[in-house]
């Protein structure tokens, strides 16, 4: 096996020495040091790097943050009290009209005030809509999204089940 302390350059070269600058006129690239005279180019500390634009400000300034935000429909306590319905989620909240767009899911939130007993499904709410809803004897029953496996995570159950249909072939 190779050794880091044992390696070789190819036949033909194939190492290539740094260019040493800035060492004297005699070496060919003394005084300027192959900058070139003058200029933003030629000065230390020269503004060279990936999304500068000359001083402008750049493209991934200027344009709007974007992504990871997840939009919930929202509706209140109150509202639900007006609809009169016993059984209340997303799909019945946009037949009803109470929400134009599904968004991400739905949100309830606290504000205004409930007295009949409703059974509401909703991917979030808040801890004082909770707690109305309850105290006037209804259920708040929290929608859970399964999370997307990832492809590490797929590729070990692949590999699972392949190795069970295996040992199921061999008995």
């Amino acid at each position: 096996m190779n050794e880091l302390t044992r390696l070789t350059p190819p036949r033909g070269g194939g190492v290539k020495e740094k260019k040493r600058v800035g060492r004297g006129q005699a070496s060919g690239q003394g005084k300027t040091a192959g900058r070139g005279g003058k200029g933003q180019k030629a000065r230390s500390g020269n503004m060279h790097f990936e999304g500068f634009e000359g001083g402008q400000s750049p493209l991934q300034r200027r344009l709007p943050k974007f992504g990871f935000n997840p939009r919930y429909a929202l509706i209140n306590v109150g509202v639900l009290e007006g609809l009169g319905l016993t059984e209340v989620d997303l799909d019945k909240l946009v037949e009803a009209g109470a929400v134009k767009d599904r968004k991400d899911g739905l949100k309830i939130l606290g504000d205004g005030e409930i007295t009949k007993a409703i059974s509401v499904r909703a991917h979030k709410f808040s801890g004082s809509a909770k707690e109305k809803i309850e105290k006037a004897g209804g259920k708040a029953e929290v929608i859970v999204i399964p999370r997307k496996a990832t492809p590490q995570q797929r590729k070990a159950e692949e590999k699972k089940a392949a190795a069970a249909a295996e040992k199921s072939k061999l008995r």
